[in-house]
């Protein structure tokens, strides 16, 4: 049965309101803490910072779905009180704990990570500390991002809730929570079209689980787009020819056509030229991880069914759009946990194209999405892995060259692969698109070269191929000089 929505105040059951020093002393200074947050959104944000205050004191594991704020990704790692952490990190002093392999770092699909605590035993959770925009007897509604919040209290024994007021209570309009039941009998997912509603706006919880409430007025941080680039520009012009092509080719698409973007300024450019395309009376919906500005410019438009996705990861200017026009944005909006929104059935389910970007590809079209050189980690895998391997068409978008250097993007071999050849079909860059589907090994590398690598390096990469190809062999590489390109 569903829930009502919207509750009428924040506060509907009578909670232990703590401060978060008081929440602070009921932790081990050895604990497992399942944090909320998922897209730099919906995180706790009081807590991280009373811990970090006397960090040496403390030798937790932390875990947490997708990119959280400051408190938690800057303050509370530089003040060493997290000794592991799974399974995302963007700061700078982050990335330097994880290559100094200070912090233990290990990565994981966002899918996946829900089902991994709670059945998997990827960690002994000691509690839960989660956001929330209202709190109820045995519930409470999540703000921006909803990620692996039901999962992550279910599986914890013990539960703080910090509680939001600078985000609206409307939110709960946009959120339709639903969670899979447990292995090894787990019920097929009811979404029949990615815009149905099968849940409700609330996570459940045991009441003795919760330590108590913590009262907060602090609004996530927005996110800040560069204007797109020339080459952004000319690669979403380059996506567009190719999509109207796929939509001719395939029936699949003859009414509707699904689609994911990854979350960043070329996504939002991406988004941006679907507007322009000539889709005939296709209804277009978005079925994916995050949900970004171009989305409403594209529902403003008229342009947009539906939208999917499990985090708000929205420019300042965007967030005030939502919070303005929440009654009718919740006419097309839905967040969802990460375990749907990403949820492998459901992305092969409604056939959807997946458009993600990557640090490289190699010419025989492995994928690298997280480290510099194979060995220094950027961020993380975050969803890009459920969607490059589940849907219909993959799609890899990114510029041919480095910004303003001479380092190419399209390698003679990735030296870290985090989608092999077997889970793209198409790269696309601004020199052009290249079709990789039904193409052997040597074929889909003539392929990148000839249509996706920058005139600078065709030459070598053409060198590089016709020396391995003089043996026999499937795929072929000099190591050596594959690690040396772009020295």
């Amino acid at each position: 049965m569903m829930d009502d929505a919207t509750p009428p105040s924040r506060l509907e059951a009578d909670v232990t309101l703590l401060d978060p020093e008081e929440a602070v002393a009921e932790l081990s200074a050895d604990a497992t803490i399942l944090f909320s947050g998922f897209g730099s959104v919906g995180y706790p944000k009081r807590i991280p910072e009373v811990i970090a205050a006397d960090g040496d004191a403390y030798d937790l594991t932390i875990v947490h779905s997708g990119k959280v704020g400051d408190e938690i990704d800057r303050s509370l790692m530089e003040s060493g009180a997290v000794s592991r952490r799974f399974s995302y990190q963007s700061s700078p002093i982050a990335r330097e704990l994880t290559h100094s392999r200070t912090v233990a770092f290990s990565d994981r699909n966002a899918s996946s990570i829900s089902d991994a605590v709670q059945y998997g035993g990827l960690v002994e959770p000691d509690v839960a500390i989660v956001e929330a925009v209202a709190v109820g007897d045995g519930w409470f509604i999540p703000p921006m991002s909803i990620g692996t919040v039901p999962g992550f209290v279910e599986a914890a024994p013990r539960l703080v809730i910090e509680l939001n007021h600078a985000v609206p209570i409307a939110l709960a309009e946009l959120h339709d929570i639903y969670r899979p039941g447990p292995p090894p009998h787990r019920d097929p997912i009811p979404l029949a079209s990615a815009g149905d509603r099968i849940g409700g706006p609330k996570v459940h919880f045991d009441p003795s689980k919760l330590i108590g409430v913590i009262e907060s007025d602090r609004p996530d941080a927005t996110y800040t787009f560069r204007e797109p680039t020339a080459d952004d520009l000319t690669i979403a012009s380059n996506l567009g020819d190719f999509l109207l092509s796929e939509l001719d080719r395939s029936s699949v698409f003859d009414e509707e056509v699904h689609l994911q973007f990854g979350v960043g300024s070329l996504g939002n450019a991406l988004m941006g030229q679907l507007q322009d395309l000539p889709l005939a009376d296709r209804e277009v919906v978005y079925f994916g991880e995050v949900f970004q500005d171009g989305l409403l410019d594209m529902i403003d438009a008229g342009l947009l069914r539906s939208a999917s996705a499990t985090s708000l990861a929205l420019t300042d200017a965007g967030r005030t759009r939502l919070f303005e026009g929440l009654d009718e944005y919740a006419d097309t909006i839905t967040l969802r946990p990460a375990d749907i929104s990403n949820n492998p059935g459901l992305i092969s389910r409604f056939g959807v194209i997946a458009v993600n970007s990557a640090i490289e590809v190699d010419i025989y079209g492995n994928v690298n999405s997280t480290h510099v050189g194979g060995e220094r980690m950027i961020n993380g895998i975050g969803g890009s892995a459920d969607f490059n391997r589940n849907a219909l068409v993959t799609v890899c978008a990114l510029p041919s060259m480095l910004a303003g250097t001479a380092v190419s993007r399209i390698v003679p071999m990735a030296l870290h692969v985090d989608h092999t050849e077997h889970d793209l079909d198409v790269v696309i860059t601004e020199q052009g698109v290249a079709d990789l589907r039904g193409c052997a090994p040597l074929e889909r590398a003539r392929t990148i070269i000839d249509n996706c690598a920058d005139p600078s390096v065709r030459d070598r990469l053409d060198t590089y191929l016709d020396s391995v190809t003089t043996r026999d062999g499937h795929i072929v590489h000099d190591v050596e000089g594959a690690a040396r390109f772009n020295t």
